[in-house]
């Protein structure tokens, strides 16, 4: 099973955490199944928190494409898609561009079974 774990740190702790990280890597030790997501603003963390319902439905639903997404959420495509880049850029979820009934769409891809909240201080 692949988690996914969500902290939120400063941005020292995150360079840290990223420095052993590369250590561990170096050194052939790296944990093959620890992916996560650290943000250093409030902001994004609930930006994060507030759209995590659509990992979710890609998960279940499995949709087609954004625009089935959005459907689905009802949610505005434009609204949609600007989320959609927002977990994007943070690896949260892919884009794998498909060919369905002709047309070439963009279909959001969630590779986590699980996300986790690490919130220690």
């Amino acid at each position: 099973m692949k988690s996914l774990i969500v902290s939120l740190k400063t941005s020292t702790e995150a360079l840290d955490d990223f420095k052993k990280a590369l250590k561990s890597a170096r050194k052939g030790k790296l944990k093959d199944n620890h992916f996560e997501v650290s943000f250093d603003n409030k902001k994004d963390f609930e930006r994060f928190v507030k759209n995590i319902h659509l990992l979710s439905m890609i998960i279940t639903y499995k949709p087609r494409s954004v625009y089935e997404l959005a459907k689905l959420s009802n949610l505005d495509v434009s609204n949609l898609n600007k989320i959609i880049l927002f977990f994007e850029e943070f690896g949260v979820l892919k884009l794998k561009e498909m060919k369905v009934d002709g047309r070439n769409v963009k279909k959001p891809i969630v590779e986590y079974n699980k996300i986790e909240f690490n919130l220690a201080a």
